[in-house]
């Protein structure tokens, strides 16, 4: 008996065997294939977002410049680049459900491409080619370093993909590898919290590594979110599983409070620099979590993960040129106007604006006599008339300084 079976033991294992060999490379081209459509879906929406946030800037720009008294979300442009802004978040938001984490993260860069390439198309002054090139070479650089960068991103991204089912997602939750990064991570955001809330560390590192640490908690709960949604889309429904409702409420706190220390970092320090470390310490943030979380780069060999790493070095560095060739906003000193002021009477017959004094500096209520500046410049001084009493025929100034003994 054993021996008549065998060859039919033999032949179902060589049946398995090759339907085995047969559906590994439809695996594995189906996983490049759904790389290749996250890829493909986050630069689109990198792109259309950066387009959007032009066209709303130019509809800005444009009431500013005009004597239109209409607000900015009455015209037509700030509303067609609220609609692109709308459109290029869910293709980003997309992405997610079908490339890894670590892949997608990266692919921002092509929003800081974007917005460089549209403000040298439509930049309003006219160079000649040498100057033109002189001014613009870091750009070219940086632009071309950060596609090539893009391009290795994609190339050598990570290939695993895993159902963002509800069981998963707990799973991963609850894995020792995130737990000792979720301890980590919240014991360095709560050291720089107080430095930068008691020690008054508004150190720009400081502040985008707080948006850091808060952003790869984001696109960790994003993809987690976006892989529930799609998976019950095509018929197993997980938006019954409590762990969806528990991402999403993270996802939106986590935004709110990054959108926070955005906005302060913003005050404080000029926008390319943010720009560029924002994007350097987010990405490396990200993509750790990704790492930790979703084991993103489990199964990939050493060649794969040094290549990536190549391309995410590139990346940076072109981010780093493009944001490092803008022009830096010089911050406006404006004039007071003393009949601006209330309950303060102006010195001026016909309302004529008091300059603040020629110095660094903004203290504006010092009106100083300096001999060195044209005669424009200098203070106006008023006469100083002594009351006289007893002269009844003198007719009394307009100002009038009252000199009281010390006995009244």
């Amino acid at each position: 008996m054993e021996g008549g079976n065998s060859p039919n033991l033999q032949l179902q294992q060589l049946l398995l065997a090759t339907a085995a060999v047969s559906v590994q490379p439809h695996t594995d081209s189906f996983s490049y294939k759904e790389n290749l459509i996250g890829a493909l879906l986050a630069i689109f929406g990198h792109l259309v977002i950066s387009i959007a946030l032009n066209l709303q800037k130019y509809s800005h720009i444009r009431l500013a410049g005009s004597k239109d008294p209409r607000a900015y979300f009455k015209t037509k442009t700030w509303w067609c680049g609220l609609f692109l802004l709308v459109l290029g978040e869910l293709g980003v938001f997309s992405s997610y459900a079908f490339a890894p984490l670590s892949l997608i993260v990266p692919l921002s860069a092509v929003s800081v491409i974007a917005s460089a390439i549209i403000g040298i198309i439509f930049i309003k002054e006219k160079w000649k080619p040498k100057d033109f090139l002189r001014r613009y070479v870091l750009s070219f650089v940086g632009c071309g370093l950060a596609i090539i960068g893009t391009y290795l991103l994609i190339t050598f991204g990570p290939n695993s993909h895993e159902k963002m089912t509800g069981e998963n997602i707990t799973r991963h939750l609850v894995s020792w590898p995130f737990l000792l990064y979720m301890l980590v991570e919240i014991i360095i955001f709560c050291l720089l919290l107080y430095f930068y809330k008691e020690k008054n560390a508004n150190y720009i590192v400081v502040i985008l590594l707080l948006v850091a640490l808060l952003g790869s908690m984001t696109v960790v709960t994003v993809k987690a979110v976006a892989g529930m949604i799609v998976v019950s889309i095509q018929g197993n429904l997980q938006l019954d599983y409590p762990i969806f409702y528990i991402m999403l409420v993270c996802m939106i706190a986590t935004a709110i409070f990054q959108a926070t220390f955005l906005a302060q970092a913003s005050q404080l320090y000029d926008s390319s620099q943010i720009a560029s470390i924002g994007y350097i310490l987010s990405t490396t943030a990200a993509i750790t979590a990704g790492a930790t979380f979703y084991l993103d780069f489990t199964g990939e060999d050493v060649l794969h993960i040094c290549m990536f790493a190549l391309g995410c070095l590139i990346a940076f560095l072109g981010v780093f040129l493009i944001t490092r060739n803008r022009k830096k906003s010089v911050p406006f000193e404006p004039y007071i106007s003393m009949d601006a002021m209330p309950g303060m009477q102006n010195m001026h017959d016909k309302g004529i604006a008091v300059q603040p004094d020629l110095k660094t500096s903004f203290s504006y209520g010092a009106l100083e006599n300096n001999d060195n500046m044209p005669e424009i410049y200098t203070p106006a001084t008023l006469p100083i008339v002594q009351e006289q009493h007893g002269s009844k025929g003198v007719s009394a100034p307009p100002y009038r300084v009252l000199e009281h003994s010390k006995k009244e």
